[in-house]
């Protein structure tokens, strides 16, 4: 049975209801209690004011702790620093540091039909990329036609759906047309919803990009459990 560290090692009733009594004999239904709060968010989701253009901050009460970026043991200590792993079950992608430590994102991933996975080059990155809408892409959405690579693409921004940062991935010098970006909503991570490429917050992969070594391996892991069904877009 294929495992993750082998696969890395080897490359209307309610309305009725309301208007009648309950039986003494029915059992009512039980209160739940209130989940609490999120704790508050770390520093580093606030505002962000010193780019090409604004990036929010996070709001409160969204994003759970399980997603926020946090340095962590490293689970790859055989890679070498700058190696980056998603792992698409657990929707989170590491950063290595050294045989020690990583970095963790919450990360969105591919949605089932678009998923991608294997071991890619980090090629090159861009800071504010324009977003080029691939061929196959138009075919399934025409109504993207005015972006597509002939016609020069969407202009940087915050409407832009590539976001802050981009990194590309290549295999045997071709490009694979897969990305690791920001855009993605806090809502979304952990979530199966882009189009294949890996999504995360623009505060996280402005932060990933600044320790990106070029020509590194990025490592997608096979998923091992049936893909959330929702929507793609």
């Amino acid at each position: 049975m294929i495992t993750r560290r082998s696969f890395v090692a080897s490359s209307g009733a309610a309305g009725l209801a309301a208007c009648t009594r309950t039986p003494p004999s029915a059992s009512r239904p039980v209160a739940r209690a209130a989940e609490p709060p999120l704790p508050p968010l770390p520093v580093f989701y606030g505002p962000i004011t010193d780019e090409p253009f604004a990036v929010p901050a996070v709001p409160e009460g969204v994003l759970t702790p399980a997603y926020w970026r946090r340095e962590v043991a490293n689970p790859w200590p055989d890679h070498v620093r700058g190696t980056i792993v998603v792992d698409p079950d657990d929707a989170v992608l590491h950063f290595v540091e050294g045989p020690a430590t990583a970095i963790r994102y919450g990360v969105s991933v591919g949605a089932e039909g678009f998923a991608w996975e294997g071991t890619a080059r980090l090629q090159f990155c861009r800071h504010w990329p324009r977003w080029k809408v691939p061929a196959s892409m138009i075919e399934r959405q025409p109504q993207l036609e005015p972006y597509s690579v002939a016609n020069g693409g969407m202009d940087p921004g915050p409407d832009n759906p590539m976001g802050a940062r981009a990194l590309y991935l290549f295999q045997n010098g071709l490009d694979t047309l897969y990305r690791i970006h920001g855009s993605a909503e806090p809502e979304e991570l952990g979530r199966a919803v882009s189009q294949g490429c890996i999504r995360m917050l623009n505060h996280d992969v402005i932060d990933l990009h600044a320790r990106a070594v070029h020509g590194a391996d990025v490592i997608v892991l096979p998923s091992m459990k049936p893909a959330e069904l929702v929507s793609v877009y």
